[in-house]
């Protein structure tokens, strides 16, 4: 009887697996369908973009001789870019210690500095640094003086992505971390930062995203990026919407190639805090 009840037990189980798969594999078709009607979509909206482009007389031969020039700046809005966000970073692990901490002055710097650059426009900032230092004796040149105003003015929006994330520590964790004789730099260093890396990296990429596309406020310092290029080509030619679409289009491609990137960073991550979600239980 007990043998009869097993091989019913191992065919029902075997008619569940097959309906679970079959489900997959509808779940696979569908989602296979819905990207081919995307992909119809967007050359459909690509189509027609270039018929109305054509309707305005668009200049494509134009577009193609002076695209590798304007292409040219990629890599110094990457650049810019890349140090800036490094440069955020580090100012908002420090402001989100400030404002965490207990130190009145340290919590006062921390909240005068993130109240002041939140209140203030950024091509502001950019121009006290590169055109009001210099009224007092201080000299920075166009490239670094564009990576420290956006390296300054996100670290003060990121100051609160930090302060989230190590915040999100539990408590538990840090009094077994001063329980075993950890200083305070050791604890931050060995147990909550590390933590708090996989809740601060996903929305770090997409500030680093949003600074790609404001990367093009250090034109007004004559930094040779994507943007000063478009905008030098166009006024020279009297073709500024050729360039500019030339721009906009390479914008758009740099920020799908690290939206990529960073996806495929937040998988990796999530992956990683399931395998310890699991070893815990």
């Amino acid at each position: 009887m007990a043998t009869s009840d097993d091989a019913q037990a191992r065919v029902e189980n075997i008619e569940v697996t097959e309906i679970k798969l079959k489900h997959i594999e509808e779940a696979r078709r569908a989602k296979k369908r819905f990207i081919i009607w995307v992909s119809l979509v967007w050359v459909v909206i690509f189509v027609f973009l270039l018929i109305i482009f054509n309707e305005f007389n668009l200049d494509f031969k134009f577009m193609l001789k002076y695209l590798p020039f304007i292409m040219g700046g990629v890599g110094t809005t990457i650049y810019v870019s890349i140090l800036s966000i490094a440069t955020a970073c580090v100012l908002a692990l420090f402001g989100a210690l400030g404002r965490l901490s207990k130190n009145p002055i340290f919590y006062g710097v921390a909240t005068f500095y993130i109240s002041i650059i939140r209140g203030t426009p950024l091509i502001v900032q950019i121009f006290v640094i590169y055109l009001g230092l210099p009224q007092m004796g201080i000299v920075i040149d166009a490239v670094p003086a564009g990576i420290i105003a956006l390296g300054v003015n996100y670290g003060a929006y990121m100051t609160e992505i930090f302060r989230a994330g190590i915040q999100s520590i539990g408590r538990g964790q840090i009094e077994a971390a001063h329980s075993l004789g950890m200083t305070y730099t050791q604890m931050m260093k060995r147990v909550v930062l590390p933590q708090a890396l996989r809740l601060i990296i996903p929305p770090t990429g997409n500030e680093f995203i949003a600074m790609l596309k404001d990367s093009a406020l250090v034109n007004f310092l004559g930094v040779w990026e994507l943007f000063f290029r478009a905008i030098k080509v166009g006024r020279q030619n009297f073709r500024n919407m050729e360039t500019l679409i030339i721009a906009a289009l390479f914008y758009w491609l740099v920020t799908i190639f690290f939206q990529y990137f960073q996806s495929r960073l937040e998988s990796h991550l999530a992956k990683g805090q399931r395998k310890i979600e699991g070893m815990g239980h």
